[in-house]
């Protein structure tokens, strides 16, 4: 195993980190889903600004890194924090 490789270029780095903090954040105050829509929820009942940045995710270094975020929220947040994230992030890049 090399510890020194990344999902993801190196020049995100800072933005990782950032957004990674974010969807700890959400997942500790608010949740990444809920039963009902509005507000901070889509009409999918899934937190917006989670879908947004599993959105940018994606872009910065697909299912590797968002599977890798996953697992930092199940160690910070608890496994049904992760699996509510998984649920989620459904759909995100057409492929998750």
């Amino acid at each position: 195993m090399c510890f020194f490789h990344r999902s993801y270029p190196s020049q995100y780095k800072k933005e990782v980190a950032a957004l990674t903090q974010e969807i700890i954040q959400i997942g500790l105050k608010e949740d990444y889903l809920s039963e009902r829509s509005g507000g901070l929820f889509d009409r999918n009942c899934r937190h917006a600004r989670a879908r947004e940045i599993g959105e940018r995710f994606f872009i910065i270094g697909g299912i590797p890194l968002m599977e890798e975020v996953i697992k930092k929220i199940s160690k910070k947040c608890g496994k049904d924090s992760a699996s509510h994230l998984e649920a989620c992030w459904r759909s995100v890049g057409g492929v998750f």
